[in-house]
């Protein structure tokens, strides 16, 4: 009888900040009533959750590596804190880490569409009349549940279903946060669509799920930012990005990912293309421990799409990225460059797959990836995968490993470059074909980074002051 009276006196659901660590059945059903979710979407949760304890832990990229218990994390942290309206109302620290992703002073005055989430909420969120008068429809994706559920239910999971793997799985159990955006027939986004993720807390997990779909003859641009603050611990990310490109719609999707090497980092990305349409992937990865295969479908006859991936590993750092692209329909075009870099003992790999269905005529995929290695104790690996089923379908690949060229290096010193500045400029025309296709402002971003990346891998000496100190030297 006492237990009997124990278990009634025990809450049905977890407080928002008081999740223990784990993932249960009570964790996940805590999650939607916090939430306030439909049954159908509480539903989902919980058959995700069931194929994600049913699926064994993957054994490549950083995994066999790092000792992942994925019990010791907590997966929801519920900040609290009531949607910013406002500049003046966001953390600090939030403005700082804008500042050091390179965001113009400019495009903060569009930012309406923004979202900033930190943790597993939302902490900013401000949906700009202009895009509103077009019909657009940006905001996170707990709101979209709650004011379009019939556009979340009709695509959610369609495109990554929770049994594609046991990260998917994971994140359409506990997902929180994330964007959603809905472009309709024949509009343009008139500014890009920009979202920003930090991680604050400890020993915790982040997994925010976005959906971006771009109706018949629309064209959808959407950047997002990603960086953690946590110096101790490590932290567990796994997002789940679904891109719906309709008929002759383009959708343009950029990432610049800056997480801390504490952060293990398992991403799910893809998109499908209706006839005509077309996707671009622009994937910068510079911290974490990363295992991320941004993917497209082309199921629409004459479809296109792009990945273009750059990837930079470190010192005890893995960097497991690559492609996903299959072909479905007819005449259906894609093209992958990838490129990493690895110094100061660091792992860069490339993994794709590109696979030609039996209905894929005339198809042409071409694949190039590109490793440079800064020293000796640096990897570099290709692990490409090619699954041929039309017989008229075409497939280009190639590799090259290669290090800093000594003959450039010594015709650039020749000219007057000191030496420290000629590694920089060969690194940085090396990652040109990436960068140029990213906003102007966030390239120039990139670019400052690339030389703290080289002097924090040794690979240079260090000329620049902490960018602590140069923050506030510069406000």
């Amino acid at each position: 009888m006492k237990t009997q009276a124990l278990l009634e006196e025990e809450p049905r659901y977890y407080e928002p900040d008081k999740f223990p660590p784990g993932i249960s059945r009570k964790v996940v059903e805590s999650i939607s009533h916090i939430k306030n979710e439909p049954g159908w979407l509480t539903e989902f949760r919980l058959k995700a959750l069931e194929i994600f304890l049913s699926k064994p832990m993957p054994n490549w990229g950083f995994i066999p590596r790092f000792q992942i218990d994925l019990d010791s994390y907590v997966h929801y942290v519920g900040s609290g804190k009531k949607k910013k309206k406002s500049w003046d109302e966001v953390d600090p620290e939030v403005l700082e880490s804008f500042e050091r992703l390179g965001i113009p002073e400019h495009e903060r005055r569009y930012l309406a569409g923004l979202e900033a989430m930190s943790d597993s909420e939302t902490v900013y969120a401000n949906v700009k009349k202009e895009l509103e008068e077009l019909g657009i429809i940006f905001c996170d994706i707990d709101t979209a549940v709650q004011e379009f559920p019939e556009l979340v239910k009709k695509y959610l999971g369609t495109v990554v279903p929770p049994e594609d793997n046991k990260f998917a799985a994971l994140n359409s159990a506990v997902f929180s946060g994330g964007s959603f955006a809905y472009v309709p027939k024949g509009v343009k986004t008139p500014l890009p669509l920009q979202a920003y993720f930090k991680v604050t807390a400890a020993s915790s997990g982040q997994y925010e799920r976005t959906l971006l779909i771009a109706d018949e003859g629309s064209e959808l641009i959407y950047s997002e930012g990603c960086t953690s603050l946590q110096d101790h611990g490590t932290n567990f990310h796994t997002a789940v990005v679904e891109l719906i490109a309709h008929k002759n719609a383009r959708i343009h999707y950029t990432t610049i990912q800056n997480w801390k090497k504490n952060m293990y980092n398992w991403t799910v990305k893809r998109g499908v293309c209706h006839e005509n349409a077309h996707i671009t992937w622009n994937d910068v990865n510079i911290g974490a421990q990363t295992i991320k295969y941004p993917g497209i479908v082309l199921l629409g006859d004459n479809s296109t799409g792009d990945v273009l991936s750059l990837a930079f590993a470190g010192n005890q750092q893995i960097q497991d990225t690559g492609s996903r692209i299959i072909h479905v329909g007819k005449n259906t075009r894609s093209n992958v460059l990838a490129k990493g870099i690895s110094l100061d003992g660091g792992i860069n790999s490339y993994r794709g797959l590109v696979k030609f269905e039996k209905t894929a005529e005339n198809a042409i995929s071409h694949v190039k990836c590109d490793s440079l290695m800064l020293d000796d104790r640096s990897e570099a690996h290709a692990y490409p995968y090619n699954e041929i089923e039309s017989e008229t379908a075409r497939l280009n690949y190639e590799a090259t490993v290669s290090k800093i060229d000594d003959e450039i290096l010594f015709y650039l010193q020749t000219r007057g470059i000191e030496e420290d500045e000629a590694k920089l400029l060969i690194v940085a025309g090396f990652c040109d074909d990436i960068v140029r296709d990213i906003n102007v402002e966030y390239s120039v971003e990139i670019k400052r980074l690339i030389r703290i990346i080289l002097e924090d891998g040794k690979a240079i000496k260090r000329t620049t002051p902490t960018l602590k100190r140069e923050i506030l030297v510069n406000r």
